[in-house]
């Protein structure tokens, strides 16, 4: 069993989990060429095949199936250990006062919170959105705990925990007229009326990193706090709204809506936690920043893992 490390047994999870290469390699973080030199590594450490290639869906070997039996025994024990352990090095309870920028993220963050009220249960826990008030200067001060934001304001005091990259895609009605087009430009939302939450523009996507650097404005705005209101009035011809291509994708699904990316090469942000940094190494904030990742990963179509040189 010298042979197998425990990064094998992830990587063989991931493969079943995403269902392809290509999949398992986003999950791991990792590109195709380096996932597939891991696996063949092992297969050679082994001397057998652990699945069979070009088969769709993707199957296992007799000793593929050995080693993920074993994976699914081993790594739920290894992470709960360690959670044991540092529960007993101290920081087994405390606070986590969350503040969420990112409006549509609470579908993919319950079940982290969920999971993680399961094993931190002495931790207190909160969550709120940034209707109201900005959250980083609470954050600073020590007011709430962790902010999910993809506008990251750099700061002395502030450790950002990068999540994943995400498109940024213009929802519309289905017989609007941009559907005919591969891309919008800032030319076509002079004529629109925009629909966003009701939070400053430099924490909006569409305003952030598309309108306001061509110094171009919408025909006119409207705001809603609820993402299902925004969605009724997209699809109904209100005007068009700007949200993450995960967000949009069970509208999507639903033939609800249609959308297109900002120019042509897209808008693509990139999500993250922020934390204080005297608090980035406590044991339950760590935990919960793992759990979101996988989290996400393993719910949100679309995404993207941020390069390493970025994190």
């Amino acid at each position: 069993m010298s042979n197998i490390d425990f990064k094998h047994l992830r990587t063989l999870m991931a493969l079943r989990d995403g269902g392809t290469l290509v999949e398992a390699a986003r999950r791991m973080h990792l590109t195709q060429s380096a996932l597939s030199h891991q696996l063949k590594d092992l297969e050679d450490r082994l001397g057998v095949s652990l699945f069979l290639r070009k088969t769709k869906p993707l199957r296992f070997t007799r000793a593929g199936l050995e080693i993920l039996q074993l994976a699914d025994q081993v790594l739920p024990q290894i992470r709960q250990c360690e959670r044991n352990l540092q529960k007993l090095s101290g920081g087994h309870s405390g606070r986590l006062h969350m503040v969420i920028e990112c409006h549509s993220c609470f579908d993919w963050l319950m079940p982290a919170i969920n999971s993680f009220r399961d094993h931190w249960p002495e931790v207190e826990i909160d969550l709120s959105t940034s209707f109201n008030f900005e959250p980083l200067p609470a954050l600073i001060r020590g007011d709430i705990d962790l902010v999910v934001t993809s506008d990251p304001a750099q700061h002395n005091d502030i450790y950002y925990q990068p999540l994943f990259r995400y498109q940024a895609l213009l929802a519309m009605a289905n017989q609007h007229t941009l559907v005919q087009k591969n891309s919008i430009s800032v030319d076509d939302l002079t004529r629109e009326t925009l629909i966003h939450y009701p939070v400053d523009r430099k924490r909006l996507d569409i305003f952030e990193h598309f309108l306001t650097p061509a110094n171009t404005e919408p025909q006119a705005t409207r705001e809603t706090e609820l993402t299902l209101m925004m969605i009724q009035l997209v699809a109904s011809g209100r005007g068009v709204a700007c949200l993450p291509n995960w967000a949009l994708q069970p509208y999507l699904d639903a033939k609800l809506i249609s959308t297109r990316p900002l120019g042509e090469n897209g808008v693509w942000p990139t999500l993250f936690a922020a934390v204080r940094k005297e608090q980035q190494e406590t044991p339950y904030i760590k935990d919960f920043l793992q759990q979101a990742l996988d989290t996400c990963f393993n719910n949100l179509a679309g995404i993207l893992p941020v390069p390493s040189d970025n994190a």
